[in-house]
């Protein structure tokens, strides 16, 4: 009795190692404890091992002058990765308002401008409705080129977002337009500090902002109906251009 029973025992300890095996594992763990937290370590020469730094950032441009620049420039901006034509922000700093886009639409692309073509007449009459027309404003988008089917990824997205708000702190304007959804979720996610219509702090690298976001142009072109909501976020606005 005593043999059968030690035999069952032998063979599930060898069908439990097999299952284990048919797994993946295929060694036992250490006595010792692992720090399985700890930074990763590269060997060098010489057998020795050392952490491994993160790669160091470069400085980002102190004045608009050199943001601009350094759109242009060789530094490692997601748009560096797609084809097509660069469409750089228009305007001075200390504008009135700034508006934010998502992404040059194809034919902001044809036009070298951003919001041009029908987006752009719609855009300038909601500038004319609260009394504001292009020369007044500063406008910019979250991508300087369109990406690949106009499709970004969230760590492109985050990095542009980060970047716009040194943007915004050395453009200077007074007040902060967001158009459409993308740039909004970028920029201002959602919280409970107001409404969607109401005007409300945007953080930048510089302080606070006052800030509303509503549709894009090339929507309400698509769905008229949005006009309305859209009428009510820019109300906001009208009342900071009250003496």
């Amino acid at each position: 009795m005593r043999g059968i029973m030690q035999d069952h025992g032998e063979n599930a300890a060898s069908a439990y190692l097999a299952w284990w095996r048919l797994a993946g594992v295929d060694c036992a763990v250490a006595e010792a404890p692992v720090n399985w937290l700890r930074p990763a370590v590269a060997p060098i020469s010489g057998g020795a091992a050392q952490p491994v730094v993160p790669a160091i950032t470069e400085p980002k441009p102190q004045d608009l002058e050199s943001f601009h620049l350094w759109l242009q420039g060789e530094s490692p901006h997601p748009e560096q990765r797609w084809p097509g034509r660069a469409i750089l922000p228009t305007g001075a700093a200390d504008a009135r308002l700034m508006i934010v886009t998502d992404m040059p639409d194809p034919a902001d692309l044809e036009a070298g401008s951003l919001l041009a073509d029908r987006a752009g007449a719609l855009c300038d009459a909601m500038l004319r409705a609260i009394g504001l027309d292009r020369a007044q404003v500063y406008v910019a988008a979250l991508f300087f080129r369109r990406p690949p089917g106009g499709m970004v990824e969230a760590a492109d997205l985050s990095a542009a977002a980060d970047r716009m708000r040194t943007h915004v702190h050395l453009a200077r304007p007074r007040r902060l337009l967001l158009l459409g959804d993308r740039t909004a979720r970028a920029l201002m996610p959602a919280s409970g500090e107001a409404g969607g219509n109401s005007l409300r702090n945007f953080n930048h690298d510089g302080g606070i902002l006052p800030a509303v976001a509503t549709f894009h142009p090339r929507l309400l072109l698509s769905q008229p109906a949005a006009k309305a909501e859209c009428w009510r976020a820019l109300q906001s606005l009208i009342e900071e251009n009250r003496p």
